[in-house]
This record gives structure tokens, C-alpha cells and sequence, in this order.
């Protein structure tokens, strides 16, 4: 019976050890996946914060929240299930729908510059809103972003473990949905309360604390209003990217082709900053890329029936009367 004893322990110590290795490979995978979705990780950040550009202090928190649950429920029931079923039995279809979320990223950057000259038609401003009614649509347009981001960020990450099995796929995926919802409204509900911060530090004692928390209130809506003129640009970007790659990919080779090898000239053409010059080619040309078809896009639902709407929104009405409630520190 002992013997019996000492021999099962023996076989559940050595599974233990096992599946402490399968954690460890799990979340290295995971690291290595959520390193190579690293750019979409800052498009994401970069994005969020412009929907609570403007808000009441006492919202920000509430609604970052809501658009992380939002995100989490984004990766975990609708994108893991959809592109672990569809990397097993049909990985075509995979391209063609990222090329779809690239084009309504495309729609929305472009309808947001449209915006900033007055002319943005049908889409709402998320800025400053108040009221319930308001703040649903502010959260439902920023989960909807979240998803196309989200897609792109689990499918990098899925292409990094794609010649695994079935359930190391599954937890790597799960550990980089959950890792990267954490880091991104995370820091995005940071970014949104420094100016809380700075009111804190402005009524200390200390003359240099009391400086410092002054240009943090002073400086937080230019840097809000920076994050979300970026946020914009990389909607353009990524969707962009996801165009021109996606093309590539279908079997339509010059657009991105020519990118791709502009890019590598570049790059071995400058000694120091080859890299970065390249870089940023990719992404100008990628932005461009956006603009194009978002501004296609735009133009036939401005001209389709459905596509004309009335220019003031529930989220335009609320955002009329509302402006920010911290006040400047004496």
C-alpha cells in the first residue's frame, strides 16, 4: 500500500513539474506574441483616451472601466473563439476580415479629420460629453474601435504560436488578452486622472510640489488633445497597414511591394537611422494608404440614403454644455 502511495505522489509530482513547464512555455509564448503586438498595443493607448477628452472628473474612471470590460469581452468571446476556429479550419478567412476592420479604422480616422475642419458630417464627437444616453454611445464607439484593434493585436499574437496545439494556442492567447487589457486602460485611466494628481500637488506645502501639480493641470488638456490628434493618426495608420498587408497577402503585391522595398532601401541606405527613417516611411505611407480608402468610404455613405444623417447626435447635443470641471489651482 505504501508503495502504492509513494508511487502515485511520485506520478503527481512529475505531472505538476510538467504543467509547471507548460506555464512557463505558455507565458513566454505569450511574452513573445505580446511583444510582436507591441505597435498596435500604443495604437490602442494612444486611441482610448480621446473618449474621455473633456469628461466630469467623476466620469473618466467609469467609463475607462466600462471600455475595458468592454475590450476583455471584445478578445475573449468574440475574437479568441472566432480566430482559434478559424486558423484550425479555414486561416483564409482571417485576412479578408482584418482587411474589413481595416477599412472601418479607415472610415473613422478619416471621418475625425473631416471633423476637425468642420466637416464631419455624420460621426460624433466624443469629447465632452455628459449624461447617460451620451456616454453609452462614447463607450459603444470606443468598444467597436477596441475590437479592430483588439483583432489585429490577438492575430499577431496568434501567428507567433500558430504551430502549436489547439490548447497551447488557447491559453497563450488568453494571458496576452488579459496582460494587454490590463497594461493599455490601465495606463490610459493614468493619463486621464494626472490632472487629479496635479490638484493634489498643487495644494501641498512644498513651492516646488505646488509648481509641478499647477503645469499638470495646466498641461493635461494639451497633452489629452495631443493623444487624441494621434489617437486618430493611428486609426489611419493601423487600419492602413492592415490594407496594404492584407492586398499583399490576397495576391495584389505592387502597392505594398513597393512600400516594403522603399522601406528596405532606406534602411540599408542610412547608417544610424535606417531603421527609424524606414519606419516611419511604412507608417506615413500606411496613414496615406487609410486616408485614401477611408475617404472613399466616407463619400459613398455620404451620398448612399442611409448614409445621411442629422449632424447633431445625442453626443454632440450633451457635449454642448459641458466643459471641464477642474478648476485652475490658485
Amino acid at each position: 500500500m505504501s508503495a502504492g502511495l509513494l508511487g502515485l505522489l511520485d506520478d503527481v509530482a512529475a505531472l505538476a513539474k510538467l504543467a509547471a513547464a507548460s506555464i512557463d512555455d505558455v507565458g513566454a509564448a505569450a511574452g513573445k506574441a505580446t511583444a510582436k503586438a507591441a505597435g498596435v498595443v500604443i495604437d490602442d493607448t494612444a486611441v482610448t483616451p480621446q473618449y474621455v477628452h473633456g469628461v466630469t472628473a467623476d466620469r473618466e474612471l467609469p467609463i475607462v472601466k466600462k471600455i475595458a470590460i468592454g475590450s476583455i469581452r471584445n478578445k475573449l468571446l468574440f475574437i479568441l473563439p472566432i480566430a482559434l476556429i478559424l486558423s484550425q479550419w479555414a486561416p483564409w478567412a482571417l485576412t479578408p476580415i482584418l482587411m474589413i476592420g481595416g477599412t472601418y479604422l479607415a472610415f473613422e480616422g478619416t471621418e475625425k479629420i473631416l471633423g476637425w475642419f468642420g466637416h464631419g458630417g455624420n460621426h460624433a464627437k466624443p469629447a465632452a460629453v455628459k449624461g447617460p444616453d451620451a456616454e453609452k454611445t462614447v463607450v459603444a464607439g470606443a468598444i467597436r474601435t477596441d475590437l479592430i484593434l483588439s483583432a489585429e493585436i490577438m492575430v499577431i499574437a496568434l501567428n507567433e504560436v500558430a504551430d502549436q496545439s489547439f490548447w497551447f494556442r488557447l491559453g497563450a492567447l488568453v494571458v496576452v488578452a488579459v496582460f494587454i487589457t490590463i497594461a493599455v486602460y490601465g495606463v490610459v485611466g493614468l493619463i486621464v486622472k494626472m490632472d487629479d494628481v496635479g490638484l493634489l500637488l498643487a495644494q501641498r506645502e512644498s513651492p516646488g510640489a505646488q509648481r509641478f501639480g499647477r503645469a499638470l493641470v495646466a498641461g493635461m488638456p494639451r497633452v489629452l488633445s495631443v493623444i487624441s490628434v494621434v489617437g486618430t493618426i493611428a486609426m489611419l495608420w493601423v487600419g492602413g497597414h492592415l490594407l496594404l498587408v492584407g492586398a499583399d497577402e490576397l495576391g495584389w503585391h505592387a502597392p505594398y511591394g513597393w512600400v516594403h522595398g522603399v522601406e528596405e532601401a532606406i534602411h540599408h541606405a542610412v547608417p544610424v537611422a535606417g531603421a527609424v527613417l524606414a519606419w516611419l516611411f511604412n507608417t506615413l505611407c500606411s496613414a496615406i494608404a487609410g486616408v485614401i480608402v477611408g475617404g472613399v468610404v466616407v463619400g459613398v455613405l455620404h451620398v448612399l440614403p442611409f448614409g445621411k444623417k442629422d449632424d447633431h447626435t445625442p453626443a454632440d447635443a450633451a457635449a454642448a454644455d459641458t466643459h471641464q470641471d477642474h478648476p485652475e489651482p490658485a
